[in-house]
């Protein structure tokens, strides 16, 4: 018997990623990404999500949406959080159920960071109700020299990408 308990959140199926779930894993987040490694100043740098723990949202057998996240102390970071079907409450339910976990896991506070041109991400994150807590100016311009090059330089809506935001929820 596992220790997990699959949730069941409208149409989504929740599951924590297993080991034979890694090549899918892989795969979504090169699709995402570019690259399984995710930079973020927040989480010191770059990260390889590919090895982390997180949720699959499932619909029809199909990968609906997917969580990684990072325990650090008492913080629990999402390194990256996809939906493949926008509109439907997956990003929502995904985000709930990692927070029904994270004072299971001994967390205080869920963190979050995104870029400066991801309106869409900060919009949401808001409504989940997450705070901004920090903005570092330039951030994804020195990791794009320093760390990651593919990086684009223009992202959502015609925005430069510049900056990092960091958002909270307290647990």
């Amino acid at each position: 018997m596992r220790s997990w308990q699959i949730c069941t959140v409208t149409q989504y199926t929740l599951r924590p990623i297993e080991p034979a779930d890694r090549a899918v894993v892989i795969r979504l987040l090169v699709q995402d990404w570019g690259d399984v490694s995710v930079y973020a100043v927040a989480l010191g740098g770059l990260v390889d999500a590919s090895v982390l723990p997180g949720w699959i949202a499932e619909q029809d057998g199909q990968v609906a949406g997917l969580l990684t996240y990072r325990l650090s102390g008492s913080t629990l970071d999402i390194v990256t959080i996809s939906a493949y079907r926008s509109g439907g409450g997956i990003g929502t339910a995904l985000i709930e159920k990692l927070t029904a976990q994270a004072a299971a896991l001994g967390a205080k506070r869920i963190r979050v960071a995104t870029t400066n041109d991801n309106t869409d991400a900060l919009r949401f994150y808001q409504r989940c109700g997450f705070h901004m807590t920090a903005v570092r100016p330039d951030a994804i311009t020195k990791a794009r020299r320093r760390h990651k090059p593919q990086i684009p330089e223009i992202g959502h809506h015609g925005i430069p990408i510049r900056d990092e935001i960091d958002l909270e929820l307290p647990v």
